[in-house]
């Protein structure tokens, strides 16, 4: 079997109300999505999709990967799509780093192989059965009234995690904002208390040495330096999430006591291939892991989520849905969708999600 075209669609998904993080600083209102398309000799097709979450989140951008996949084209052409990790090495030699760029390359051939399997992704990535995934709501940073109201209208869906964005330079206010959040909690919630970097270590260190949660603390500072800096000196489980970039971070960190567990994000760090290997050091070392996407519609989320119903269950914590927080749905009726606060992967060969070809218009880019 072999790659004879790849066709790229570039898809504006409007978020359903502007969402603020890192404390309100950093604020969105519309991702740029990319959706891949793989065609093979055989008559099979894989569909793929890189959506990062803005171009001010993560040293990543809509428009860098339509640029990266014209660069790596050339190299994928020809190839075998079910050879995945010979794909995957093929892309590091045509485009060294860029991670981001290869992530919808990687799951539509993902995609096939499944196809060509007969057999949905999460069995190929070591699941017995389909389990139910956890979800996780996210809550915009707001006013304390605010952010609590979205988390009493977030458990009416059934969510019980929650994903509450604080941080900034007001250790009161960030003190005031979790001891509050912490009191209109019901008995089965947890909140994860995401900074999104924005604590300098002084911070970070003042407000968790003065307050008392049931959950995780997120990415706290910039670097994993500084974030194992804060958990050598306080007592609520770190989970790290923007500093890890590559397997050798998640080595590092492990090596450094840095956290208790980490965010598994395909997109962030290549693919479902590379987000596989370190699923599987997670589960190694005694890690719990979110595994999730950066954003994008059901498809993204469906991908992420047959990896995260594949991992043992003490193992998986909840996984974040983006298409909840869309206002358009290009894949409608498909895919892992909240139900009662769980995500049951499609058990169709492959991924189970295929984008409208007439919803998403004519493709911005072909390579054949």
């Amino acid at each position: 079997m072999k790659i004879i075209r790849i066709c790229v669609w570039r898809f504006d998904l409007p978020l359903t109300k502007p969402y603020w993080l890192s404390g309100g600083r950093l604020k969105f209102e519309a991702l740029d999505s990319t959706f891949v398309r793989i065609d093979t000799d055989a008559g099979l097709s894989g569909w793929g999709e890189g959506c990062p979450w803005g171009n001010t989140y993560l040293p990543a951008h809509g428009p860098g990967i339509r640029a990266g996949i014209a660069t790596l084209a050339p190299a994928l052409l020809g190839r075998d799509p079910c050879a995945l990790e010979a794909v995957n090495r093929a892309m590091d030699t045509a485009l060294p780093g860029h991670p981001y760029v290869k992530s919808a390359i990687d799951m539509a051939c993902w995609d096939i192989f499944g196809k060509a399997s007969n057999m949905p992704l999460w069995r190929l990535f070591g699941g017995e059965t389909a389990d139910p995934v956890a979800v996780n709501s996210s809550i915009s940073t707001g006013s304390n009234e605010e952010m609590i109201a979205l988390i009493r209208d977030a458990y009416a869906e059934g969510y019980r995690t929650h994903s509450a964005k604080v941080g900034g330079s007001d250790p009161a206010r960030d003190i005031a904002r979790i001891e509050a959040i912490e009191a209109a909690l019901e008995h089965d919630e947890t909140v994860t208390y995401d900074v999104n970097r924005a604590w300098t270590p002084a911070v970070a260190i003042q407000v968790l040495n003065n307050v008392g949660l049931r959950g995780w603390v997120e990415q706290p500072c910039q670097t994993l330096a500084q974030c194992a800096h804060v958990a050598r000196r306080v007592r609520q489980p770190i989970m790290l999430d923007e500093c890890l970039h590559s397997f050798e971070d998640h080595l590092e960190a492990w090596k450094l006591g840095a956290c208790e567990g980490v965010k598994v994000k395909p997109n962030r760090v290549g693919g479902l291939t590379k987000a596989r290997q370190i699923r599987d050091f997670g589960v190694s070392v005694g890690w719990q892991m979110h595994i999730e996407d950066l954003g994008g519609s059901a498809l993204a989320d469906t991908a992420a989520i047959h990896l995260a119903s594949s991992t043992p269950a003490e193992n998986r914590l909840a996984s974040w849905l983006c298409h909840h927080h869309l206002a358009i749905d290009p894949v409608a009726g498909q895919g892992a969708r909240n139900s009662d606060g769980f995500a049951v992967p499609p058990s169709a060969p492959g991924l189970g999600v295929a984008a409208d070809v007439e919803r998403l218009g004519d493709p911005v880019a072909i390579y054949s």
